[in-house]
């Protein structure tokens, strides 16, 4: 955080100062929610979770060299200063939209249903390029991640890249009111958090709320595949840009030669220039990444030549197409987090191995009442696109199972004649199991929903040794 005083925070937050007076016109060093990353002079804002509740730490972080507190209840007998304020995770929303409005600085904000993550790490590494780029890190896409993200941005950024991740109603306005994008990407609209937003309609309702808080003059970039997003004509007057492998669209892609596990070739096309570039991770998604990339970067004045360069020098993330080699495997990790998009889409990468391949999938959760028919998809999915062995993990897993042997029994549409077919209530019964099932030399996917924990599965995997 740059320059922001007391004053201006208990102003911005709507709390009442409380404290030396003297101090009111010092500025924060920066601002945290987490008690253990105190640095001296910074803004703490303690944040009331299920377990617990950050008002406790007050004291340890006053004494670690906080500069100030916020806090939603009077605090008695202290010398330090502190801002009263009626809810301190409205304070701290309150806070990101007042410190965004006084940045000189492009932001680029990205939803959808598939890909947010990929995409944001694609068009941050095209922008740097040109640019100082600040991009969201992990999982900081919600209503406390984003506004920690937005106090990281400093003089010295010129671009921010964020990330806004959603599952009800009206959220995706209270992001887009702290980000204030110029730029608007949205990547499909897909089966996701259903429990909430009931259908495909409902999602593109939900992620296109991020226009009613966009700068006037925004920018709309827009996968132009979609049946859903190819609907939207104009945006607060402005004529959406369109990216996607169909001709004619204002970002397309030709000539797509899958280079297996080491990513893609393709020629991509932007108006009336065109590039050769190599996608270093592998998947037909990736293309749509490196378009929406594309055109990020042209809105932002990068030449041809600095497009292609920032898509060839991208580098995977832990958890998301993350290619890790073993003694005895290669592991695709990607089990962040899953959908049924998602998880065919991985399911086509490990497809393009050129050994044995194994996909090891877990529940995907917030999927509404066609949950168990959604499951099932991704497993007849698999063995239509010839996996060797599929592993299935967790209750909703058993679906994906029963789906699988469906069109085994089925043989249609399948590469090879049989896929062998594992199912595990959990991950306990899996291990116990795995030496058994895998071999060594083969290539393995990992995915579930975040909530399955699957790094777990990744852990003992990189430590086993198989024959």
């Amino acid at each position: 955080m740059e320059h922001m005083s007391l004053t201006e925070i208990a102003a911005a937050c709507g709390g009442q100062y409380f404290g030396n007076a003297s101090l009111l016109s010092c500025t924060v060093t920066g601002v945290t929610i987490d008690s253990r990353k105190i640095e001296e002079g910074y803004l703490f804002i303690p944040i009331k979770g299920a377990r617990v509740d950050g008002h406790d730490f007050i004291p340890q972080v006053m004494e670690k060299g906080a500069l100030c507190t916020l806090s939603e209840k009077k605090l008695e007998d202290v010398s330090h200063p502190y801002i009263l304020v009626a809810s301190c995770t409205q304070a701290l929303k309150d806070l990101a939209e007042h410190y965004r409005r006084s940045l000189d600085i492009k932001v680029v904000g990205i939803t959808g249903s598939v890909g947010k993550t990929s995409t944001k790490e694609m068009i941050a590494s095209v922008l740097s390029q040109k640019y100082q780029v600040l991009k969201t890190e992990g999982n900081f896409n919600n209503e406390i991640g984003l506004p920690l993200t937005i106090f990281r941005i400093r003089k010295e950024h010129h671009v921010a890249v964020l990330e806004m991740g959603i599952n009800h109603f009206e959220e995706m306005h209270r992001l887009a009111k702290m980000a204030r994008p110029d730029i608007c990407v949205i990547t499909n609209i897909g089966f996701c958090h259903l429990e909430n937003l009931i259908d495909r309609d409902g999602v593109l309702k939900a992620k296109t709320e991020m226009f009613d808080y966009a700068r006037p003059d925004a920018k709309i970039i827009l996968n132009g595949d979609d049946d859903k997003l190819i609907t939207i004509t104009e945006v607060n007057g402005q004529t959406p840009k369109f990216f996607g492998l169909s001709k004619g669209l204002d970002a397309y892609a030709t000539d797509i030669h899958s280079l297996s596990l080491k990513g893609t070739e393709c020629t991509l096309h932007l108006g009336e220039k065109s590039m050769d570039a190599r996608i270093p991770i592998p998947g037909k998604h990736m293309v749509y990444n490196a378009l929406a990339g594309a055109l990020v970067g042209q809105e932002l004045g990068l030449t041809p030549e600095e497009i292609k360069a920032g898509i060839e020098s991208l580098v995977s993330v832990s958890g998301r197409n993350n290619l890790i080699s073993t003694a005895s495997l290669l592991m695709i990790d990607d089990c962040y987090n899953a959908n049924p998009v998602s998880m065919k889409a991985s399911l086509e990468v490990l497809s393009t191995a050129d050994t044995r391949t194994v996909a090891i999938l877990g529940d995907m959760f917030e999927l509404g009442e066609k949950e168990n028919e959604l499951h099932a998809e991704c497993g007849k999915y698999a063995v239509e696109k010839g996996i060797d062995v599929l592993i299935c993990i967790g209750t909703l897993s058993k679906h994906t199972a029963e789906g699988g042997r469906e069109a085994c029994a089925k043989n249609t549409l399948t590469k090879v004649p049989h896929t062998d077919i594992h199912y595990f209530p959990s991950k306990a019964d899996f291990f116990t199991e795995a030496k058994r099932i895998l071999k060594k030399g083969d290539t393995v996917l990992v995915k579930a929903s975040h909530g399955m924990e699957f790094p777990e599965i990744v852990e003992y995997l990189k430590k086993s040794i198989l024959v």
